[in-house]
């Protein structure tokens, strides 16, 4: 049973800065059963992190309007902390900024988190998995690299969020599995508005993400709206890609298991016309909707792929590009889709492997014959 205000523990609540109910007259109330969970309820001058330094599994931080300038550690599982609405509350760096953790423990979780820098960070490891942390419904904006990040995570849910203006990624994770991203805005973020992959500082076979789904989002004006690396087992459907210099990247490579077994179903990627300058990974780009590098066994089916122009290698609507370390994309299939408008092609196929183009609703292909 859960409990608002955190009625269980007053005396921790009380100590951290959170308003509780015993400040309105817990005399009143009957206390809760044990095992129930509290809610801490953080205003404005008080910390988010230390609501949730005297939270324990299956609590709630309830973050209430208004600004807040700090970064939030998370190694609680079961966690949930929820805004009064994106529009309404907003976390930012601090002006000064300082380390999240408290405790040797918090600092061994924060460097497993792979990011300084970040706004929201769930950290957990590859043995102890933080499990079942929900974000919800705040802003996340001005951060060095990422709005969310989470890196030994376990069926992470983040909805209800706006990501803005991060110099890395909106809301992204590393070695987890089976997050859930839905009905979350990326905007202007320096790489992308959503990221998942599976190591992002060390080489290694393709990463099972066991079902995870990233689906409702709207990303616009980012470097590229959805990233992919080297995952496998997840979905993306249901978004709308707009305003980025790609619509979404999915990359493999040569590692075994490969990047692939992903779905791309009924998003909406329009106007990715953006353009972003090459750096020492990438060429620059420009007009990309859909790109599939070195992967395998993927479906992307019923998208709408508008208005993606460009001059870049990987401009198109869908576009399959051989790796930058030479491995083709291979048994994938491309079916069903609305395309038109898209430059140099609806769809470019430039790749050598063995795929399969089904059904398709456009002008242009490269080379002929593929819609």
């Amino acid at each position: 049973m859960s409990m608002r205000y955190g009625i269980r523990r007053p005396g921790r609540l009380a100590a951290a800065g959170v308003l509780t109910a015993a400040a309105v007259g817990s005399a009143l109330v009957a206390a809760p059963s044990a095992g129930a969970a509290a809610v801490h309820v953080v205003t404005p001058g008080h910390s988010i992190q230390r609501a949730v330094d005297s939270a324990r599994p299956g609590d709630v931080v309830q973050i209430q309007p208004g600004t807040y300038r700090e970064s939030v550690l998370v190694t609680v599982p079961r966690l949930t902390i929820r805004g009064a609405g994106a529009q309404k509350v907003t976390l930012e760096p601090a002006a000064k900024p300082t380390a999240a953790t408290t405790t040797a423990a918090t600092a061994k979780a924060a460097a497993s988190c792979f990011t300084t820098g970040a706004g929201i960070c769930v950290a957990g490891t590859d043995a102890k998995p933080v499990t079942g942390v929900r974000v919800q419904d705040l802003t996340v904006s001005g951060f060095a690299k990422y709005g969310i990040a989470a890196s030994g995570a376990d069926r992470l849910t983040v909805t209800g969020v706006t990501a803005r203006n991060n110099g890395m990624y909106g809301i992204g994770e590393q070695k987890s599995a089976r997050a859930v991203f839905v009905g979350n805005r990326a905007a202007g973020n320096g790489e992308g508005g959503i990221f998942l992959a599976n190591t992002t500082s060390e080489e290694g076979g393709a990463l099972d993400l066991d079902g995870a789904r990233v689906a409702g989002n709207v990303l616009t004006g980012n470097k590229m709206g959805v990233v992919l690396r080297r995952v496998r087992d997840m979905s993306v459907q249901g978004n709308a890609m707009s305003g980025n210099c790609a619509g979404m990247f999915v990359i493999g490579d040569e590692n075994t298991p490969r990047a692939g077994d992903l779905t791309v179903r009924g998003n909406v990627v329009t106007a990715n016309t953006k353009y972003c300058a090459a750096n020492s990974r990438l060429p620059f780009v420009q007009g990309a909707g859909i790109v599939l590098t070195g992967v395998e066994n993927t479906v992307v089916e019923g998208n709408i792929v508008t208005g993606n122009s460009g001059t870049s290698v990987m401009s198109g609507g869908v576009v399959l590009f051989r790796s930058f370390v030479g491995v083709p994309n291979t048994g994938n299939t491309i079916r069903n889709n609305v395309l038109s408008d898209n430059a140099p092609a609806d769809l470019a196929d430039g790749d050598t492997g063995t795929n399969t183009f089904t059904g398709n609703a456009c002008s242009v292909s490269l080379p002929a014959g593929r819609c």
